[in-house]
């Protein structure tokens, strides 16, 4: 294994920051202080003078080679994780989604052999899309014998992933007796059907109309609802991709009463309004996805959830399908445009120039909405998400002056749209170490397919 001595960085973390050399051997993180030796000769040494020096980011929601309404998402595992390595992502959760009435065990079977080819470390959130004589058993082995330890509900997409209430309830019960976590997409599914039926029929097939269909006060009452299923049955919950005021006012609400819920939104909700889907020749399509981009008005109290403490992580749902061939399937008729955007690459250096540089989130929250608490919910930490001595080599050496645009034609996604197309930005990582090798060096991937391993993670938080 390799060995590599950091000189004259500022480390952040969530908490501190401190001028310090690091040492890296085998993958770990073995030395921190002022003024190291370089130990051995064949030590690779990083001046990080100017430069700041992060844990790696953990991106706790992804979904890679995702079937789809009836297509799959247009990054696999080796793509989207080196992507996300490009942009300071060293490890991801993505949620192993089997389809209704089959069972868990076996839609694991296929993610895990799906993501072999990763080139970085992940993890699996089980999402359970119905609930039968045997599920209770197959989520206690996925924590007990997998390391699996949070479980997805989706509230949407009825008929097809989505559960409804009886079916959550008993997920809930279950995951509270192992001591496990459930996440919840929160929309109401039934509302969502009757209003795409109805402009359906009065002729709305337009993108923005994906955005009509699924309005804020939709995901503000699943919110509340599923907050307190969770409260009636004592299980801690995380709100993936929170969007909406309606939103941070129900987790707001629980917090202030003392029930354990977490919050988490993307960068789409932070930047973006949903004036995107007025784009011409179809290209508002880009942006569909569920929940949509929301009108001007959501975008402030989100900012303020994560600043007060009320979302607690920034993730990116990153989930791409090509505008030709895979969104202009819905070219006349809304429903049918495959929901998701592309983001891994891109999170931290938005979030750096839109939330640290304009004074939104300080350096601190920075790391700890990116890196260090979805360590810490997931049952990563302090193996993941720190830099400190044991801790995995997972490290960003961060340059606050590079700048640069955003674009599909220079992005590592592998699809043909990026929805921050055009946004110019200030800091970006210089180095990335992923499991104590530079696998980013200005520019440069030096990923290797299957590289990555898998996280078994720790139940309770």
């Amino acid at each position: 294994m390799s060995s590599i001595l950091i000189k004259n960085g500022e480390v952040i973390t969530a908490t501190d920051r401190f001028f310090s050399d690091v040492h890296i051997e085998d993958g770990k993180i073995v030395n921190i202080g002022k003024n190291l030796e370089k130990p051995k000769s064949a030590t690779q040494v990083i001046d990080a003078k100017g430069h700041y020096i992060f844990p790696g980011a953990i991106d706790a929601h992804v979904h890679m080679e995702l079937p789809f309404m009836g297509e799959v998402s247009a990054d696999d595992f080796e793509t989207g994780t080196a992507a996300g390595v490009a942009g300071g992502t060293t490890s991801i959760i993505d949620f192993v989604i089997p389809a209704r009435n089959q069972m868990l065990l076996d839609g694991l079977k296929m993610w895990k052999e799906k993501a072999k080819k990763s080139v970085a470390d992940y993890a699996f959130h089980m999402a359970v899309t119905w609930f039968g004589d045997k599920t209770a058993k197959e989520m206690e082995h996925c924590v007990r014998e997998e390391g699996i330890t949070s479980f997805k509900t989706f509230m949407a997409y009825r008929g097809a992933i989505g559960v409804d209430d009886t079916e959550m309830i008993k997920v809930m019960e279950t995951a509270k007796n192992l001591n496990a976590l459930v996440t919840a997409h929160c929309e109401n599914g039934e509302m969502v059907v009757a209003l795409q039926e109805k402009l359906f029929r009065e002729g709305k097939l337009e993108p923005k109309y994906h955005a009509q269909s699924r309005p804020a006060p939709l995901e503000g009452e699943a919110t509340a609802r599923a907050i307190m299923l969770a409260r009636m049955t004592g299980v801690p919950l995380y709100i993936v991709h929170v969007t909406a005021k309606e939103a941070v006012d129900a987790i707001n609400e629980a917090r202030l009463r003392g029930q354990v819920v977490f919050g988490e939104t993307c960068p789409q909700y932070l930047l973006l309004d949903d004036s995107v889907y007025e784009k011409a020749n179809f290209e508002g399509a880009a942006y569909v996805m569920s929940p949509p981009i929301r009108p001007l008005g959501h975008q402030e109290p989100l900012w303020a959830a994560l600043k007060s403490g009320i979302i607690h992580t920034v993730a990116t749902d990153h989930c791409p399908f090509n505008q030709h061939g895979q969104k202009t399937l819905g070219a006349k008729d809304f429903r049918k445009i495959p929901n998701g955007a592309a983001g891994i690459q891109n999170r931290l250096t938005l979030m750096y120039t839109y939330g640290v540089l304009t004074g939104k989130i300080d350096l601190h929250q920075f790391v700890e909405v990116n890196c260090t608490r979805p360590a810490k919910l997931f049952g990563m930490y302090p193996r993941k998400g720190a830099v400190m001595v044991g801790a995995d080599a997972d490290i960003v050496v961060w340059d606050p002056t590079k700048e640069g645009v955003i674009s599909a034609k220079t992005h590592l996604h592998k699809c043909d749209r990026n929805i921050f197309e055009g946004y110019k930005t200030k800091g970006a990582p210089a180095w990335v170490i992923v499991n104590g090798r530079v696998q980013y060096d200005h520019g440069n991937l030096k990923v290797e397919r299957g590289a990555g391993r898998f996280i078994s993670r720790a139940a309770g938080l």
